[in-house]
């Protein structure tokens, strides 16, 4: 198999995987380096590596899942209304782990100075950035068999979160990426017509 081909199984490969356990086929060692990986090689715009990462693991994995329902009751009162969420939210604590996306605030605004003339742009490119080092994540995870999800509960969460763990207060939460072992696969995926997403031109 090509090295496009195998690129390409690993993209095919990567879904949104609900039904987790914290049962890893590798060690957390080798997720860690996978992410180490994914922070020193996924490109940025103007090189700015204004990605910045936080992975959680056992008892801390648990604890943003809880600091997250604590701060969802705050919002829904009705304990009915609340039933669907919290089942949800066992369903991530069930993981193995999470990791939190943010960018670095004090990144997007130094090179908003430099380059004054692009300055309402880098906001949004840095956004660019946290979905590609997201995807390299998603995709290198699904390459150890690895399920995971994407969610995202900013700003709800945002303050607990910082004073839980210590975050610099430059940095701007994004999403959170649940992983763990696959307890029950993906179904199956609809795709829309390509010839409604995709224009060629040229000879």
């Amino acid at each position: 198999m090509s090295d496009l081909q195998t690129f390409q199984k690993l993209a095919e490969a990567r879904r949104s995987v609900y039904a987790l356990n914290d049962q890893l086929p590798v060690s957390k060692e080798e997720v860690i380096k996978l992410v180490e990986h994914a922070v020193l090689h996924t490109p940025s715009a103007f090189n700015s590596q204004s990605t910045r990462l936080v992975v959680l693991m056992g008892e801390d994995h648990k604890k943003l899942w809880q600091i997250t329902e604590d701060e969802l009751r705050k919002i829904v009162k009705d304990d009915t209304q609340f039933e669907a969420t919290k089942q949800k939210l066992e369903g991530f604590k069930a993981g193995a782990g999470t990791v939190l996306f943010f960018e670095d605030n004090a990144v997007v605004e130094h090179l908003q100075d430099q380059f004054a003339l692009y300055a309402d742009r880098f906001p949004v490119w840095a956004e660019h950035t946290s979905a590609m080092h997201q995807y390299v994540i998603w995709t290198a995870l699904a390459s150890l068999n690895i399920g995971a999800n994407l969610q995202h509960y900013s700003p709800i969460i945002d303050e607990p979160v910082a004073k839980a763990w210590n975050i610099d207060s430059d940095w701007k939460l994004i999403a959170q990426m649940v992983f763990g072992g696959i307890s029950e696969p993906a179904g199956d995926k609809q795709y829309a017509p390509l010839e409604t997403r995709l224009k060629v031109y040229g000879n």
